[in-house]
């Protein structure tokens, strides 16, 4: 199948590797601009870019796909399908017309659940016991397009974003070969989404970052593993800043926002039961447990 790749970040890479793998002509890899990163402010490319320069794939990088002209370039290469996985651009109409199948999008959730930039994010964030990965057709709405396929998993109980982030973006690439397979045998019946169920998974902000230890154990268990690895949940110990990256719900009563050591361990109390810190990032930028930074840093 002649296939345009659509896609920035760490997730698409796998689906472009398999699409490469599973012998798929990719003929022109579209990503986001590279963007300047670190102290120095370097030009940095996607990690989409990196694989599709190192497999020697045409690579284009238009701010928009509305200019007339990058539109004409998308026609001539005339795809069977544009793939779009986490590319971070609008595709206008008129692309989403050119390609013989239409343009199939793989995403981060069980559709119409959370739907937007973050949706692994706000399934942890949330509290979710499920979640997965969907592929669907792309219309002019916001991940609004009929489903094609969805496969599910269990996110586990102390299970962080990064982590389920990581599962998800190979399900994901399995998933896209299946559903192109599918589309080609003209075995898949799109389904409409429900819009009764529909939620929205907006992009995280730093200032999301801190905690609200008036809210139940459990809530604030679960922020803490939504925020991980970015932006990262912090409170303040003693007057030190610190960033949580892992939790384990346990019983306690104090006042909220109140450290103590119990058995060792850095236990903090919330608005209902407590939490027993596992893991954190301290001012210094080392990781350690919550036990071992008691050992610095007695609470007196």
């Amino acid at each position: 199948m002649r296939v345009i790749f659509m896609g920035t970040p760490d997730f698409a890479v796998p689906s472009l590797l398999s699409l490469l793998e599973e012998g798929h002509e990719v003929c022109a890899v579209f990503t986001q601009p590279d963007k300047p990163r670190g102290r120095g402010h370097r030009l940095t490319p996607s990690p989409v870019k990196e694989l599709a320069l190192e497999r020697g794939l045409p690579v284009f990088q238009p701010a928009t796909l509305k200019d007339e002209g990058v539109q004409g370039e998308i026609a001539r290469l005339g795809a069977d399908v544009i793939v779009v996985v986490a590319y971070g651009k609008i595709l206008p109409q008129a692309v989403l017309d050119m390609p013989r199948l239409g343009c199939v999008n793989v995403h981060g959730s069980l559709l119409p659940k959370y739907r937007g930039a973050a949706p692994i994010q706000w399934a942890v964030l949330k509290g979710e016991k499920m979640t997965g990965v969907t592929t669907m057709f792309m219309n002019a709405g916001m991940d609004t397009g009929d489903i094609l396929l969805c496969r599910e998993t269990p996110i586990g109980p102390e299970e962080t974003a990064g982590e389920l982030f990581d599962r998800l973006k190979d399900m994901g690439a399995e998933l896209l070969i299946e559903t192109l397979e599918g589309l080609k045998k003209g075995e898949l019946t799109p389904q409409p989404q429900n819009e009764a169920e529909a939620t929205l998974a907006p992009m995280l902000k730093k200032e999301m970052s801190q905690i609200d230890w008036s809210c139940p154990a459990g809530e604030v268990h679960d922020w803490i593993r939504g925020l991980t690895p970015w932006p990262g949940a912090v409170c303040h110990v003693n007057g030190r800043r610190l960033k949580l990256l892992s939790s384990q719900v346990t019983e306690g009563e104090g006042e909220p926002g109140t450290a103590c050591c119990i058995e060792g361990e850095l236990v903090i109390f919330c608005g209902q039961g407590a939490l027993r810190v596992t893991g954190l990032q301290s001012p210094e930028g080392k990781r350690m447990t919550g036990k071992n930074y008691l050992l610095g840093h007695p609470l007196g």
